[in-house]
């Protein structure tokens, strides 16, 4: 339930109609928050810390349509993202003004669903050359975080410590346990992915794949993805010795019992 006390002090929506194809969402320092040409869904989805597949039972014209968001914090703080531990300042605004403005009335339920399974895909259990046990003490004191190699070619070695780092064609962590690698795949591949590997503690690992292509034409100046690299189920039994097992399993959605477009202002 969203905090009634955590709202924008000032909300303007209204529906994109520049044809600008560009997609933005900035949260500034003075606590200006926009969103610029972005489906209703994605609201929801950053609202609710969701995947667009846990949304359920919502109308198509919160794909299709698009809207601008223009938003102001109360006295002029960051509007906050929540983490992983969960929502934040920001979740709960959201929440908030899409309850106001679009109307929206929802109601969370765990489900069957087709998930994936990330498993071991040798039968001998030998790993893929990407993949390794972790000599980084992600819990020691003075321990923080390394930086990427500014030269731009990822390896295991100048992966950033301690943490996960994602671009739009690779996944790479060092000294993480596997269920954030899973995590991470979730939102690449449309579906939960759940670790089943039986592989326990902390690992170094790094996929590099070629995306699937966006729906419609891609944005203006964006790079072409490379043909030489095979497809995210290829990498990662390549690359790391796993693969993605098709099944069936419990996923918590969002239902939406109501929605309405927003009125102009």
């Amino acid at each position: 339930t969203a905090d009634a006390t955590l709202t924008f002090d000032v909300v303007s929506v209204k529906p994109h109609k520049t044809g600008d194809r560009r997609v933005s969402v900035v949260s500034e320092p003075n606590g200006r928050f926009t969103m610029n040409n972005v489906p209703a869904q994605l609201m929801l989805v950053i609202a609710y810390q969701l995947q667009p597949y846990q949304i359920v039972g919502a109308p198509s014209w919160l794909q299709s349509e698009h809207y601008d968001l223009i938003a102001k914090a109360p006295d002029g703080r960051p509007a906050a993202s929540g983490g992983t531990a969960g929502p934040g300042p920001l979740q709960f605004m959201l929440r908030n003004m899409l309850a106001d403005r679009f109307k929206l009335k929802v109601h969370t339920e765990t489900r069957e669903m087709p998930i994936y399974a990330l498993v071991l895909s040798r039968g001998d259990g030998k790993l893929g050359p990407k993949l390794q046990p972790s000599t980084v003490e992600c819990g020691a004191p003075g321990r923080g975080r390394g930086a990427a190699s500014p030269s731009g070619g990822l390896s295991l070695e100048n992966l950033p410590s301690c943490s996960i780092l994602a671009t739009a064609a690779s996944v790479g962590g060092k000294g993480l346990p596997l269920t954030q690698l899973a995590s991470n795949l979730s939102q690449r591949v449309g579906r939960t992915v759940v670790d089943r590997t039986g592989l326990t503690g902390r690992y170094d690992f790094l996929v590099e794949y070629t995306p699937d292509p966006p729906a419609g034409a891609a944005p203006a100046g964006s790079s072409p993805a490379d043909p030489d690299r095979p497809s995210i189920y290829a990498a990662l039994q390549e690359q790391l010795g796993l693969k993605l097992d098709a099944q069936r399993g419990a996923v918590d959605v969002l239902v939406v019992d109501a929605i309405e477009r927003p009125t102009e202002d």
